[in-house]
């Protein structure tokens, strides 16, 4: 089987499907890697199966797992056995965690002292056994991969699009059981961005106040207090609009309350930059707020869509592209250690953004 990515293997988890004998897990999104294992425990329990988790490290090796695969349990005939790779398993000096070259036996983390052996195991697994592997890495060891695509399959856990995030908010809402009004769903995107650990809390939270009809609206998501989140939300809505003064006054709330500034760019400035950019240059082209739309794979009569339209009329193609190009470059410089006043320099580049001026966005 070939590998697939997450969105479309947690879809296909639905209870008239049974789930492959043998799946691989890894890639870089620590927080999806760890909801696709739940949702196997999950699934697979529904089912009848016993759980039995194993976790390998620095210079352990699989023989407890190999012996759970293969022999036999009175008490539980169904098992799902799962294997978590930690980091430190068999890395070698002179092995990058990424090397994954033509010569197997040069893939980090696989020789024959038992990963040879686990992976003959996987090929003799029974029907009444499933078995998950975990890397808590980038990439698993090739030689792995290929003898769990021969009968089972691999799972990449890759950061979402931002086509994706949406998708990824219906897909959680409904393993929880909840169903989401379109506000609800936008309301949940604007707030966390592609933060989706935040989305899952989140819906978490709303779950035990939404009573037993499972409908969650935005007044189930609200939070009391001066929460820094409706303060991202209404910066947000304020740059959109082009309100200067309202826009700083937000921004030093939410930093007062404790938000990070970089995760604050990373996760709502750039990603809003990008939207309005992207409206601003279809807009340039003769094109429909449906286009926009389209492009954004939401509905036109999402507020994401309405805030990214209003601001690519309100600002233009020329001045977003300077600011998401700035914005990037903060980023960069933010991560590289090159920039210490991080607030005064986000500061700087949403002053250029409405007030056009060069001198203003330097910093």
């Amino acid at each position: 089987m070939a590998a697939e990515n997450t969105l479309g293997f947690l879809r296909a988890l639905g209870p008239g499907r049974a789930p492959a004998r043998a799946i691989l897990i890894a890639g870089p999104q620590s927080f999806l890697r760890e909801y696709v294992l739940e949702a196997l425990r999950q699934r697979l329990a529904g089912d009848g199966f016993k759980y039995r988790a194993f976790q390998v490290g620095g210079g352990d090796g699989f023989a407890d797992v190999i012996n759970e695969l293969e022999g036999a349990d009175l008490f539980a005939p169904k098992r799902f056995v799962a294997c978590r790779v930690l980091k430190s398993y068999r890395m070698r000096a002179g092995v990058a965690e990424g090397d994954e070259g033509d010569s197997d036996d040069r893939s980090a983390g696989f020789d024959a002292g038992g990963d040879g052996a686990l992976g003959a195991a996987i090929e003799r697994l029974g029907p009444q056994v499933h078995f998950a592997l975990l890397y808590e890495r980038d990439n698993a060891p090739a030689k792995m991969r290929r003898v769990v695509e021969k009968s089972g399959v691999v799972v990449n856990c890759m950061r979402p699009f931002d086509n994706q995030i949406g998708q990824y908010v219906d897909l959680f809402a409904r393993n929880s059981g909840l169903k989401l009004s379109q506000s609800a769903a936008d309301l949940l995107i604007s707030r966390n961005g592609g933060d989706l650990a935040a989305i899952v809390n989140a819906l978490a939270k709303a779950s035990i106040g939404c009573g037993e009809s499972g409908k969650v609206e935005t007044s189930d998501l609200s939070e009391g207090g001066s929460s820094r989140i409706p303060d991202l939300f209404e910066l947000a809505e304020s740059v959109a609009r082009g309100n200067a003064a309202e826009t700083l006054a937000l921004f030093d709330r939410a930093i007062q309350v404790g938000r990070d500034p970089i995760e604050l760019l990373a996760v709502e400035i750039i990603p809003l930059l990008r939207r309005m950019f992207l409206a601003a240059s279809i807009i340039a082209r003769r094109k429909g707020v449906a286009d926009v739309a389209s492009a954004l794979g939401l509905p036109p009569s999402s507020p994401l869509v309405t805030r990214a339209v209003d601001g690519a009329r309100g600002f233009g193609l020329k001045r977003l592209e300077r600011a998401h190009r700035r914005a990037c470059e903060l980023d960069a410089d933010f991560k590289a250690g090159l920039i210490k006043e991080r607030e005064h320099a986000i500061a700087g580049m949403l002053m250029g953004l409405m007030t056009d001026d060069d001198r203003v966005v330097a910093v």
